[in-house]
């Protein structure tokens, strides 16, 4: 079989200076299919937001990657800039599927919950966290996000 490969469009113009890891997820049937990793660590199936079935739905994964990225941004940052996260650290994730005048679109929204810091520990553990996050920087300018925090 010959295979020609096509690219349709790039958009990558930031240097990168070294690849720190790259997760590999083959997708087959879409929102209706299944996903497995290349490690095999995440196997499941796809179902559209609201449908019956057991699948998540790309918004939930999402979602999940960015909370748990977020918070790796606020141990990361807070450890720079001398503020010990509470334990009980967390992010609670909203992304919306939803459409504009341009078809569909996702949207978002972050609960970050920072027990036990002060308003200003918490504001610049999180504004930090937003600058640095790959998702948060994947995303600016992109959607729309909105970031709540509770002390």
């Amino acid at each position: 079989m010959n295979m020609e490969q096509i690219t349709v469009f790039n958009t990558a113009d930031t240097a990168v200076t070294k690849v720190l890891y790259t997760g590999r997820v083959h997708v087959t049937g879409g929102r209706d299919g299944y996903a497995k990793s290349e490690d095999g660590r995440l196997q499941t199936g796809l179902t559209p937001p609201g449908a019956k079935g057991t699948g998540t739905n790309p918004e939930q994964l999402f979602a999940a990657g960015w909370s748990a990225c977020f918070i790796g941004a606020m141990q990361h940052n807070a450890a720079k800039i001398g503020i010990p996260l509470p334990a009980e650290t967390s992010v609670d994730t909203e992304v919306d599927l939803a459409t504009g005048a341009d078809g569909f679109l996702l949207q978002a929204r972050l609960r970050v919950n920072l027990p036990g810091l002060t308003a200003e520990q918490a504001q610049q553990v999180v504004t930090a966290a937003h600058a640095t996050c790959p998702y948060s920087k994947a995303t600016s300018g992109n959607i729309n996000v909105q970031i709540a925090v509770t002390v």
